[in-house]
């Protein structure tokens, strides 16, 4: 289950939960909401992975780009050897070699941008749900703790009311 989940089921919880009379506040069953934050907690290690396969993935990719930039320029210099026929032929060979040399550096540098890019705005939109769900999770617990005392004051009140 992912945080996201497990944030749409505390958000359930509360708005299934019995509510406290002349009050907006509500009872909930304390210890379902530590389940909750307890799976909150197991599952980050799980996103954090995820971010960490991703990196991995992404030192992949620029692994891959640069074995294809490789080859690129080996089989321009290949080409070039063949045609060594002729000067115009050797200087057009010697041009059309440079010219997929940069090229490939080009697509190469390109490919790092993108996947610095995509790192980049991954480990971003982590940061922010890690942030956001950790801050909804404090928000709900510092609700219900405020609702428990709450509820606990009015008890108070009620059986000093009686006496």
């Amino acid at each position: 289950m992912t945080v996201e989940e497990i944030l749409e089921l505390m958000d359930e919880l509360l708005d299934k939960s019995s509510s406290v009379p002349f009050s907006q506040k509500k009872m909930i069953d304390v210890e379902q909401m530590r389940e909750y934050i307890d799976s909150i907690r197991l599952n980050l290690p799980g996103e954090i992975k995820r971010a960490k396969d991703m990196t991995r993935d992404k030192k992949n990719i620029l692994t891959e780009a640069n074995k294809e930039a490789e080859e690129i320029v080996k089989k321009a210099k290949d080409e070039a050897k063949k045609l060594v026929a002729q000067e115009e032929i050797i200087k057009q060979a010697a041009d059309y070699a440079k010219q997929i040399a940069a090229e490939a550096n080009k697509q190469a540098a390109d490919i790092v941008e993108q996947a610095k890019a995509k790192d980049k705005a991954i480990r971003e939109a982590l940061s922010e749900n890690l942030n956001k769900s950790l801050s909804e999770a404090a928000e709900v617990l510092t609700k219900s703790l405020k609702d428990v005392n709450t509820t606990r004051d009015a008890v108070s009140k009620i059986g000093a009311a009686e006496k």
